[in-house]
């Protein structure tokens, strides 16, 4: 067998599932490969702890496993890392806080089961923002990622998953798991140039993961591109919504992108924020490139009952009201070492009646009818991701609030959205554009990103790498 590892860092997770299907290397050559990268890459502290031995033992099982019958799912034997939040029975799930460290899970979540189930590796679990309160991804209690885009200036990550994108990014891990409650898979991924996908709530089980606001938490990958995103989310996602929609049959079909035809695109005049310089220079030539490739672009200025930045504001209402419940008892403790930002992130969430709260969550059904209705059940929504690229780390963290503005709108919608690299600002950070579709139409926003995103990635360049020795 001829083993090569060496090409690997930057592959996709279905190429290298090809490679070990097809016996060109193995697993476990593959999983030790990695687990070296992550060891170099250490000064990056995209990962919270790494499973070495485990990961080696679910390679070997994987290698066995195709020796004696056919691939268990289309990511056989690939690595996959998962956010903190992401519970296995016996390890630790600390959330991104300090105050979570002697915090040893009793159950393994539901998408770690079928990660197992599907003969991938877990090889650990990665860094985010403390309890996932936050988008830029800072995290100075337990150490903030660093963004492999700019080795000179400490910059944000994105978050909360903002490990997850550091370790694809950084060639650390092929493809990865994170969650996005208001933005914090496409946040991340946008600012790592990287694909990051938001299912429709309801898709992917949360059971076994550690909630920020329950009524909104969704688990999705970030990865490398979108196919690689199909095929993950077919592993993970639950085998019916609570509609009784059977959405998993259908993410299991092969993704075959659509032909270019009409999107609709979000008025600049309904911006929740304004664009920086290089940002709206990304964003201009990302149309023109759609445009040239035979895209109908058709502008799209949503009514009052559906304002982008009134949706997010309502969102991030529900976060402060389920958050505050789920850790003000920890908030209100002085002895709880809360990094001082989400601790007044928490405690804000005191403030809000129950009035208010539940007619935020009793609107939501109606609103997402009414978004279905504006744009078609088969409409496709195409808006920036956040105003910015990666700026650097700010003691506040205010810096990045552009990001739920754009982005929390689809968590409170429920639909599914997807970030989709598209070119770098005036200093050389990556800029995302995301695309939203209605509820349940997963499987059709992502044939629409993945016809959508060669006319936007026409720069393919990697980040360098040397500082950490990789």
């Amino acid at each position: 067998m001829h083993e090569r590892p060496e090409a690997l860092c930057f592959q996709t997770a279905l190429q290298i599932a090809h490679l070990i299907a097809t016996r060109q290397i193995t697993s476990r050559a593959v999983t030790q490969y990695f687990l070296d990268r992550i060891a170099l890459g250490g000064a990056l502290n995209a990962f919270t702890v790494v499973f070495a031995e485990q990961a080696l033992a679910a390679a070997d099982a994987a290698d066995i496993a195709l020796d004696t019958g056919r691939p268990l799912s289309a990511l056989h034997g690939v690595p996959v890392a998962i956010k903190d939040n992401i519970e296995i029975a016996n390890t630790l799930a600390s959330a991104g806080s300090l105050s979570r460290l002697t915090t040893i899970s009793s159950v393994t979540s539901t998408v770690a089961q079928r990660l197992q189930a599907a003969g991938m590796v877990i090889l650990g679990k990665t860094q985010m923002t403390e309890f996932a309160f936050g988008l830029s991804g800072q995290n100075p209690t337990r150490g903030t990622p660093w963004n492999p885009w700019d080795a000179k200036l400490h910059r944000a990550p994105g978050g909360s998953s903002s490990g997850a994108a550091v370790a694809v990014a950084a060639g650390l891990v092929p493809i990865a798991v994170g969650g996005d409650t208001g933005g914090s898979i496409r946040a991340p991924a946008s600012l790592n140039h990287l694909v990051g996908f938001k299912p429709s709530s309801g898709l992917i089980s949360v059971d076994g993961v550690v909630p920020l606001a329950p009524s909104l938490d969704v688990l999705g990958p970030i990865a490398r591109d979108v196919y690689d995103t199909h095929a993950l989310t077919a592993i993970i996602a639950s085998p019916s919504t609570r509609d009784g929609l059977n959405v998993q049959s259908e993410l299991g079909n092969e993704l075959f992108p659509t032909t270019p035809g009409t999107v609709f695109v979000l008025d600049p005049s309904a911006f929740p924020c304004a664009l920086s310089m290089g940002t709206r220079r990304v964003w201009d030539q990302a149309l023109a490139n759609l445009k040239a490739a035979g895209w109908t672009l058709e502008s799209w200025l949503p009514n009052e009952e559906l304002d982008i930045g009134q949706l997010s504001e309502c969102n991030s209402m529900i976060i402060a009201y389920e958050g505050y419940r789920e850790f003000g008892h920890l908030a209100h403790d002085p002895a709880q070492l809360l990094w001082k930002v989400v601790r007044h992130r928490i405690l804000a969430g005191a403030q809000i009646s129950r009035d208010t709260y539940e007619h935020a969550v009793a609107q939501r059904v109606k609103t997402t009818e009414a978004f279905t209705r504006a744009i078609g059940v088969s409409g496709v929504l195409l808006m920036p991701v956040s105003g910015h690229g990666a700026l650097p780390l700010d003691d506040e963290d205010t810096n990045h609030a552009s990001i739920g503005k754009f982005s929390r709108a689809g968590n409170y919608l429920g639909i599914p959205a997807i970030a989709l690299p598209a070119g770098f600002d005036e200093a050389q950070m990556p800029i995302g554009v995301q695309l939203l579709s209605p509820v349940f139409t997963d499987m059709h926003l992502l044939k629409t990103a993945s016809a959508m995103a060669p006319s936007l990635l026409l720069d393919e360049r990697r980040p360098e790498l040397g500082r950490w020795g990789l």
